[in-house]
């Protein structure tokens, strides 16, 4: 028996699953990642944290298997993605805290270059808006905020990477500065046609290029991840990386043109496969997708919502009306629909189609009838209305539209959120057997890096655990849509730039 480890670094907790070839979970442990909220707006994780708590779970789910070293074929990285990090090259210090991709502190720095006129060449070559939730204007802030920090990046002292890159970098002892190209992709630094970072934007964001990772294919060699770490006693090949939303599309199959699927985590993530095509669509983004060594490259539209699991987290940790997420369906099935309530969850702004860092949270409809129920519902619906939000100008930029959604992530166990999604957008929704579908698709990848696997192979063992058709009129779908429409322009540009 052969083994994957799959490495799952997520924005509130690290996770690492064994898998064995057929895809069943071997092994598993995971730890809750602290969040820092240093400002109002920012958020930040600790890059030493980060880190342990990842090769703290990657140890413990080892020794749970307790494997032959042989048995273990491949290790492979699924991340959240945009996080950024700077350390010392030659003591893989860290310079400060990661800025996280929630982080929207350089609203302002993005202002600035929309209004030189940057907007539409960052685009072109990268496929992105221009936005705080990428890396790049967060690389910029470091270096501008950290005394020396400039001056010690030209001089090829300081090492930069996302979540992924920093992973590599401790795995392999300081040996290996590298990144995948669906990272690559997040960074605004990266051009998409070309897959290479370009000279362009690293001026226009003043970024030396010496901070930056060698980038290579999804699936293929990363280096080797020391045994000594992971309580092996050999080292174990590192064969694949990637970002953890196009991991995820990895993981639910979606391998040719016109396959969706939504992640629903902290945020929810829905990307639409396009092939060897980097579609354009407006309000989504074009990015890579995942890709082997030696394939062309593969590109995805994808729409990010950056407060989905977010907003029920909020209902438990600061409204208190609920104990625990399992409850918002509970509490959400004691009335019939939301009674007119709507929840515009924009905690942190809102991400496609919208993007608007100066959105803020709205709740609306509210009167005397409404109670805790029709809260937790249209904190459910919002969910739902967001993905739709995303999927429409991708459904349209492809032929043929959507004919179905594939689904994962912690909150596709809860059976309303997904019936109201089907109903919403007007097609199938397909829950996958696993919802660990980010850390099965690493897993998957790693496989293929290995040699050990097809994507033919992969295509033919998917199977959905449950299957929700629409069952609500499109009349009725429409009108709650549309509502909810209303209620995101009320939220928009709340706060004043």
């Amino acid at each position: 028996m052969k083994y994957i480890v799959a490495l799952d670094q997520g924005t509130t907790s690290s996770r690492t699953i064994v898998f064995d070839l057929e895809g069943t979970v071997r092994a598993q442990a995971q730890q809750e990642l602290r969040q820092y909220y240093p400002h109002p707006g920012w958020v930040e994780h600790d890059p030493a944290e980060i880190w342990s708590s990842q090769l703290a779970t990657a140890r413990q789910a080892l020794a749970q298997l307790n494997p032959k070293a042989a048995e273990i074929a491949a290790l492979a990285i699924a991340n959240q993605r945009e996080t950024t990090l700077l350390w010392e090259r030659a003591t893989g210090r860290p310079l400060s805290r990661a800025i996280v991709w929630q982080d929207r502190r350089t609203a302002g720095l993005c202002a600035q270059l929309r209004a030189q006129g940057a907007e539409a060449q960052i685009r072109a070559k990268t496929g992105l808006v221009l936005d705080p939730y990428f890396s790049a204007t967060k690389l910029c802030w470091l270096l501008d905020n950290i005394d020396g920090a400039r001056a010690r990046a030209e001089a090829g002292t300081l090492a930069f990477g996302t979540v992924d890159t920093w992973l590599l970098w401790n795995l392999s002892g300081g040996r290996m500065h590298l990144t995948d190209v669906t990272n690559a992709s997040r960074t605004q630094l990266f051009d998409i046609h070309r897959m290479q970072w370009d000279e362009e934007l690293l001026r226009l964001m003043r970024i030396p290029s010496r901070l930056l990772p060698e980038v290579r294919p999804s699936a293929s060699a990363f280096g080797a991840a020391a045994g000594e770490l992971l309580g092996l006693p050999q080292s174990v090949p590192i064969t694949a990386v990637a970002g953890d939303q196009q991991a995820a599309l990895f993981g639910q199959a979606c391998f040719g043109a016109g396959m969706a699927k939504n992640t629903y985590g902290t945020g929810a993530f829905i990307l639409l496969h396009t092939g060897s095509e980097p579609l354009q669509a407006p309000g989504v983004l074009t990015t890579a997708a995942c890709s082997a060594l030696g394939e062309p490259p593969q590109y995805a539209l994808e729409g990010s919502v950056f407060t989905a699991g977010a907003a029920v987290q909020w209902l438990r940790d600061e409204l208190g009306i609920i104990a625990d997420a399992a409850e918002s369906e509970r509490l959400a099935a004691t009335v019939a629909d939301n009674g007119g309530v709507y929840f515009v969850p924009a905690l942190s702004g809102l991400g496609a189609p919208h993007w608007d860092p100066y959105a803020r949270g709205l709740i609306v409809g509210l009167t005397r009838g409404v109670n805790r129920g029709h809260i937790a519902r249209a904190a459910l619906e919002a969910v739902a209305f967001q993905t739709r939000d995303a999927l429409e100008p991708m459904a349209q930029a492809v032929t043929g539209g959507l004919a179905e959604l594939r689904v994962d992530g912690g909150a596709t166990a809860n059976d309303l959120l997904m019936q109201f999604q089907a109903d919403i957008l007007g097609c199938p929704v397909l829950r996958a057997k696993t919802a660990e579908t980010t850390a099965l698709g690493a897993a998957w990848l790693g496989a293929l890096g290995a040699g050990l696997t097809s994507r033919a192979a992969l295509a033919a063992g998917w199977t959905p655990q449950r299957r929700f058709e629409p069952q609500m009129s499109a009349g009725r779908s429409a009108a709650l849509y549309r509502q909810w429409r209303r209620a995101v322009e009320r939220a928009r540009g709340w706060i004043e730039a």
